[in-house]
């Protein structure tokens, strides 16, 4: 019940802070806009006569500022539960995607589809490469790492510096080949940046958040079990084998999907899901389901600090997001070790 209550809470706590981030978002930038503003131009999107409106605002809001804000809050979310699913899959607090390198295998198969040119498949062709480049990078890391039925730390971390770094290499070989618009391209997925959200990208996001989403909550009994041992778990009628692999798909669509349309950022999958574990405990369930709300939250913040921070300018939000995730990812390094008694 205490925790229940704890939960329930909680969430109504960051519900109330992201429409706040969300109305902040929307309001602050080179064009400012009043709260009135916003509420009228919402209401005239649904068809409710509120004036006239003014053509600059509006076009501001709905092609601009909106969509930015949505495609901000969906991948948010999406590494967010990303990070959870890592996290129980491999058993271990240090998994996320772009520690383990599975960002940056996604941005590596964005890379090539726009270094090559190609657009066979229109608006899945980036979206599609960047999902094999993060299904690549996460079997790789999951090949590797797993070692007589378990996950050892020190393999997991050096499999990850070598993916990431395989994955940069990737990408500067894009580069040296690309055009010098698509070299323009590439170097956006390496900063990572939410500028140029549309729409259609917003509604192609959305609908992979939701399937891969909804698998991975759908697992969220099987992660409980298998936070008791392998072999607990199997007894308990848990499908280890499968539920890795069908983890590791949903994390490879939520990380490609993400990286696809706004590049790489990292720590996001992680930050969120310990501070989410330390409120909440080890249910699965309620993680999944606060870590998407406080991914959400984190990433709307930390858009609206890029894009306010530095006037006429929009700062990297992977840079922002490795100055936060940074010492906290060392803080967590040294805590497991201690726990660990050392790794030598």
């Amino acid at each position: 019940m205490r925790t229940s209550r704890r939960a329930g809470l909680l969430g109504l706590l960051m519900l109330v802070l992201l429409v706040a981030a969300v109305l902040a978002s929307a309001m602050l930038g080179q064009l400012p806009i009043s709260p009135g503003e916003i509420g009228a131009a919402i209401l005239r999107a649904l068809g409710i006569p509120m004036g006239p409106g003014d053509e600059v605002i509006d076009g501001t809001l709905w092609a601009v500022r909106f969509p930015r804000i949505a495609m901000t809050m969906l991948v948010g979310a999406a590494l967010s539960v990303a990070g959870v699913a890592m996290q129980a899959v491999f058993g271990n607090p240090l998994a996320e995607p772009g520690v383990v390198g599975i960002s940056a295998g996604a941005a590596f198969g964005a890379a090539v589809a726009i270094a090559l040119g190609i657009t066979g498949l229109g608006i899945w062709t980036t979206a599609g490469f960047a999902f094999l480049g993060a299904l690549g990078a996460a079997a790789l890391v999951y090949l590797v790492a797993r070692s007589h039925g378990r996950t050892e730390v020190v393999t997991l971390l050096l499999t990850g510096i070598a993916v990431n770094a395989f994955a940069g290499a990737g990408l500067a070989l894009m580069l040296f080949l690309a055009d010098t618009a698509s070299r323009e391209q590439i170097v956006f997925w390496q900063l990572g940046s939410m500028g140029g959200s549309r729409w259609p990208e917003v509604g192609l996001v959305l609908g992979i958040v939701l399937a891969a989403g909804a698998v991975t909550l759908g697992q969220h009994r099987s992660f409980d079990l298998l936070a008791l041992g392998e072999r607990s778990a199997r007894h308990l009628g848990v499908d280890v084998e499968r539920l890795r692999i069908v983890t590791i798909i949903a994390v490879a669509l939520l990380t490609g999907a993400a990286v696809a349309f706004v590049g790489i950022i990292s720590f996001v999958g992680l930050v969120v899901p310990h501070l989410m574990r330390m409120l909440l405990g080890p249910s699965h369930r309620r993680l999944l389901i606060a870590s998407a709300l406080g991914g959400a939250l984190l990433l709307t913040v930390a858009d609206l600090l890029a894009r306010t921070l530095v006037t006429g300018a929009d700062l990297p939000i992977g840079m922002l997001t490795s100055l936060v995730g940074g010492p906290f990812f060392f803080w967590l390094l040294f805590r497991q070790r201690r726990r660990s008694g050392g790794w030598a």
